[in-house]
C-alpha cells in the first residue's frame, strides 16, 4: 500500500526525490510511532499476510486500553482483514470481545466506592473475582469514579462561591448607593453634611416618632372604628371579633360625651395618640364580651388615669373640707353623680375611704416615676408600708425608652405597723402615663373584678380589700423639687380592723394620701443626704468616714424592713402564728426558723407584737423612747444604766431622723461585745424607733466601709401613731411594742412553753414600764 501521500515531504519534492513506502516498511519503528491509535492499527491488517504480524503487534496496544477506563463506552468486535481477500488466505485469529459492565456490577462497584473510595490491592482482587473483572478494570474504574466525583464537588463550590460573589457585589452597590443618597437614622430625611442644632436633631426626631403614632392610629381607625347608628350612608356594622368599640355619650360629668377607643388583643398602649383619645366607657357594661385578659387591663387602666387626673385636678364641690378640720374628704354625691366605679358595685359589708394630698418633695418626676414603678424601689422608699410586692407581669414597658405608657400587673402587701390591722394584699395594675413636658400620672387600680370573671362564687369572700384609681399627679418644679398630688380611694372590710385602730383607719392617716405624701417627704430627703458627698453627723460622736456613714445607713435600712415585716406578720418572712390560752389576745407571737439567710443569727426565732393606747402625745412619746438617757427606765438591755452615744448621723432636716450607735455604760460580761444600733424616724403621720444589738466587730467593720449584708441582726423596737389621726401634737398615741428573740441556735430544735412565756412577759413588762415613766393611768 502507497503512503506516499501521507509521509511526503516538502523539501523532498522541491528536489524532486519523492519517497515511497510500501506495506512491508510499515514493520519498522517509525510505523509504530506514527499509527499509535488502536483504531489504525486494527485497518493495517487488511494490508497483506507481513502486516498481519504488525497487526498482532498493535493488538496488544489495544487489548491494553480498558473500556471500562472510558464510563459508558462500547467496545466493538476487533475487524478482520481485507474484504477483496480470500477467505482461505486469511490468517486464523481468535477475536477478543470487550463488553459493558452490567448494572450488578455497577451497583456493586458504586456500593463499595460509598464505603471505601480507596480501596486497597487485596480489596481489589476481592471485588475483581466477585464481579468477574480484572483488578486492573477494578482499579481504572475506581479513579475514574474519584475524578468523576471531585468534579461534580468543584461544580458544585464553583456554584456557591458564584452565589457569594454576585451577593457581596449586590451589597457594594447598595453601600454606594447609600453612600451616595445618605439618610438620618432617626428621622428617616435626607442627611444633612455639617452641624445642626441640638434642637433641631431633636425637633426632627419628634417628627419623625409623631409620623409612626400617626400612620399606626389611621392604620387602626380604618381597620376597626365604624360608623355610629346615625351613620347616612347606612353603613353601621361591628367587626364580630374587634376588641376595638366606638362608645358614645358615657356617662362623665367632666369630659362630656365623646368616643372611646378600646384597642385589640396585642396592641401597644404606649402611644399618646391613642392615651389622649381615650375617654371612660361605660363601666357598668360586661366589656369581657370578645376581649381577651390584655384588652380589658387595658381598658382598665386608660379609665384609671382619666378618673385619677380629674380627680387629683378637681377642687369643690368633689373634694370638700374635712369635719375635723384637717385636709380634705371626697364629697360621695357628686362621686356618685360625675363617676361610675370602674370596678362596679362596692361589696357588701365594705367600707370606703378616701383622701387627696399635695405636697412639695425633693426629687424630679422621672426619677419618682423610675422609682414607682420600680417594684423593689417602690418598697425601698416605703419600708414601714409595704410589707411585700412583686411584678407579676409587663403588659407595656413604655415607649421610646421612656415609661410612658408602661403597664405593669403588681402584688403588694400594704400594712400598717400593729399586729391589731391585718396587711392589705391587693393585685392591681400600675400604669404610667406623660401628659405634658414634665408632668406625669401614676395610677393603680385593682384587677380582682377582671381576675374573678369566669371564676368560683367565693372569689369575693376572701377579698378583703380593693384600691379604686389611686395613685399620684407629679409636675416638676425648679431646683429638683416635684409637686406631687397623691389620690387615695379604697374600699375594705372594716370589720377585720380592732376598734382601737377604726378612727385612725377611717380618717385616712393609717393608708390614706397623707401617710404616702409625708413617708415620701421623709425618705426623699434621706436619700438626697445618702447620694451627698459629706453626711452630716452630731459633733460630740466619734467621726466616721463617709463611706463608713453610707454603709451604717444601708444596714440601719435593712434593720427597719426586718422590723416592719414582723410586726404584721408579713409573708415575705413565713412566720406562723401562735395560739396559746395563756397569752392575751391582743399579743401576737410568731415563730420560724432561719437556716440559710446570713442577715440573721440561724436557729427558732420568736416575734411577739402588741398594740396599747398610751395618753401621750406622739411627738413626747417618740421623743422619750428614743432618749439614750432615759433608755434605763423600760430597756432591760441597759441594765438600769443610762446609754452612751458614740456615733450619730443624721437623714433629715429634723434632727430626729438619724442613725446613732450606743453603748451600755453598765454592761455586764455577757454584754461586753455588743452595741445597739438605733434608727428613729418621724414624720407627719407617724414614728418609728428601731434598734438591735450588734457584735462591736462587725460594727467596727461597716463603720470603715465594709459590706453590712452579712452582719446578722434581730431587730425590735415600736411604732407610734395618732389616735385619731389628727396628728403628732395631738393628745393620744396608738403604740406598737414588737421584740425578735432568738430562742435556740439550732433550727432543728423544738420551741417550749417557757420561751413563749419569757416573750410574752417581756412585752407586758416593757410596756408596764412605759406607762410608769410617762406617769399614765393604767
Amino acid at each position: 500500500m502507497n503512503f506516499s501521500g501521507f509521509l511526503h515531504h516538502d523539501d523532498d519534492s522541491s528536489s524532486g526525490g519523492g519517497n515511497h513506502f510500501s506495506s512491508a516498511a510499515m514493520s519498522g519503528g517509525l510505523v509504530k510511532s506514527i499509527f499509535s491509535s488502536p483504531r489504525l492499527s486494527l485497518g493495517l491488517q487488511q494490508t497483506n499476510g507481513e502486516a498481519t504480524r504488525t497487526g498482532e503487534s498493535f493488538e496488544v496496544s489495544v487489548s491494553r486500553r480498558s473500556p471500562e477506563s472510558r464510563s459508558g463506552s462500547d467496545n466493538a468486535d476487533a475487524l478482520s482483514g481485507d474484504d477483496d481477500l480470500d477467505a482461505s488466505d486469511r490468517p486464523l485469529k481468535k477475536k477478543k470481545r470487550y463488553h459493558r459492565h452490567t448494572p450488578q456490577q455497577i451497583q456493586e462497584l458504586e456500593s463499595v466506592f460509598k464505603e471505601c473510595p480507596h480501596p486497597d490491592e487485596k480489596q481489589r482482587l476481592d471485588l475483581s473475582r466477585r464481579l468477574n473483572l480484572d483488578s486492573r478494570q477494578v482499579k481504572f474504574w475506581f479513579q475514574n469514579r474519584r475524578t468523576q466525583m471531585k468534579t461534580q464537588i468543584e461544580r458544585h463550590e464553583n456554584s456557591l462561591l458564584r452565589q457569594e460573589n454576585d451577593k457581596l457585589r449586590a451589597e457594594n452597590m447598595s453601600a454606594r448607593e447609600a453612600i451616595r443618597n445618605p439618610m438620618c437614622g432617626h428621622c428617616g430625611g435626607a442627611a444633612v453634611l455639617g452641624e445642626i442644632s441640638l434642637e433641631e436633631h431633636h425637633l426632627r426626631i419628634e417628627n419623625s416618632r409623631l409620623k409612626d403614632e400617626l400612620d399606626r392610629i389611621c392604620a387602626l381607625a380604618g381597620k376597626f372604628i365604624t360608623r355610629s347608628d346615625d351613620d347616612p350612608t347606612g353603613s353601621h356594622h361591628l367587626l364580630p371579633n374587634s376588641a376595638l368599640q366606638l362608645g358614645v355619650g358615657t356617662k362623665n360629668g367632666y369630659g362630656g360625651g365623646g368616643f372611646t377607643l378600646v384597642p385589640p388583643a396585642g396592641f401597644e398602649i404606649s402611644s399618646p395618640f391613642f392615651s389622649g383619645l381615650a375617654a371612660p366607657v361605660n363601666r357598668t357594661t360586661d366589656v369581657g364580651t370578645g376581649l381577651d385578659q390584655k384588652s380589658l387591663y387595658l381598658e382598665l387602666a386608660l379609665t384609671a388615669m382619666d378618673e385619677l387626673v380629674k380627680m387629683a385636678q378637681t377642687s369643690e364641690p368633689l373634694w370638700i373640707p374635712s369635719s375635723k378640720g384637717k385636709g380634705e374628704m371626697l364629697n360621695r354625691e357628686e362621686y356618685e353623680k360625675n363617676f361610675t366605679p370602674c370596678l362596679g358595685p362596692k361589696p357588701d359589708g365594705f367600707v370606703s375611704e378616701a383622701s387627696k394630698e399635695v405636697g412639695v418633695v425633693i426629687i424630679n418626676s422621672l426619677a419618682l416615676v423610675e422609682t414607682l414603678m420600680d417594684s423593689e424601689r417602690w418598697a425601698e422608699m416605703f419600708p414601714c408600708m409595704i410589707a411585700r410586692n412583686s411584678t407579676s407581669e409587663i403588659i407595656s414597658s413604655g415607649m421610646g425608652g421612656t415609661r410612658n405608657g408602661a403597664l405593669h400587673l403588681m402584688q403588694a402587701e400594704i400594712q400598717l405597723l400593729s399586729p391589731l390591722v391585718p396587711v392589705r394584699q391587693v393585685t392591681f395594675l400600675r400604669f404610667c402615663k406623660q401628659h405634658a413636658e414634665g408632668v406625669w400620672a401614676v395610677v393603680d387600680v385593682s384587677v380582682d373584678r377582671i381576675s374573678d370573671r369566669g371564676g368560683s362564687a367565693s372569689a369575693h369572700t376572701s377579698l378583703s380589700c380593693r384600691r379604686l384609681p389611686s395613685g399620684c399627679l407629679v409636675q416638676d418644679m425648679p431646683n429638683g423639687y416635684s409637686k406631687v398630688t397623691w389620690i387615695d380611694h379604697t374600699e375594705y372590710d372594716d370589720t377585720r380592723i380592732h376598734n382601737l385602730y377604726r378612727p385612725l383607719v377611717s380618717s385616712g392617716l393609717a393608708f390614706g394620701s397623707k401617710r404616702w405624701i409625708s413617708v415620701l417627704q421623709r425618705q426623699c430627703e434621706s436619700l438626697t443626704i445618702l447620694m451627698s458627698s459629706t453626711i452630716p453627723n452630731r459633733d460630740n460622736t466619734t467621726p466616721i468616714s463617709s463611706i463608713g456613714k453610707k454603709s451604717m445607713l444601708k444596714l440601719a435600712q435593712r434593720m427597719t424592713q426586718k422590723f416592719c415585716r414582723g410586726v404584721c406578720a408579713s409573708s415575705s418572712q413565713k412566720w406562723s402564728k401562735l395560739e396559746m390560752g395563756d397569752i392575751d389576745e391582743d399579743v401576737r407571737i410568731m415563730t420560724r426558723k432561719n437556716v440559710d439567710d446570713s442577715g440573721e443569727p440561724p436557729g427558732i426565732l420568736l416575734s411577739a407584737a402588741t398594740s396599747v393606747w398610751v395618753p401621750v402625745p406622739p411627738r413626747q412619746l417618740f421623743d422619750f423612747l428614743r432618749d439614750e438617757l432615759l433608755r434605763s427606765e423600760w430597756d432591760i438591755l441597759s441594765n438600769g444604766g443610762p446609754m452612751q452615744e458614740i456615733a450619730n448621723i443624721f437623714k433629715g432636716q429634723d434632727q430626729s431622723n438619724s442613725v446613732s450607735l450606743l453603748r451600755s455604760t453598765a454592761m455586764n460580761a455577757n454584754q461586753s461585745s455588743m452595741l445597739i444600733l438605733q434608727e428613729t424616724s418621724i414624720d407627719a403621720s407617724g414614728a418609728v424607733v428601731v434598734y438591735a444589738p450588734v457584735d462591736i466587730p462587725a460594727m467596727h467593720s461597716v463603720m470603715k466601709g465594709a459590706d453590712s449584708a452579712h452582719v446578722a441582726l434581730l431587730p425590735s423596737g415600736f411604732g407610734i401613731l395618732p389616735d385619731d389621726g389628727q396628728g403628732m401634737e395631738e393628745t393620744g398615741s396608738l403604740l406598737t411594742v414588737a421584740f425578735q428573740i432568738l430562742v435556740n441556735s439550732l433550727p432543728t430544735a423544738k420551741l417550749n412553753v417557757e420561751s413563749i412565756e419569757t416573750v410574752n412577759n417581756l412585752i407586758s413588762c416593757t410596756v408596764q414600764k412605759i406607762r410608769a415613766a410617762l406617769r399614765c393611768d393604767k
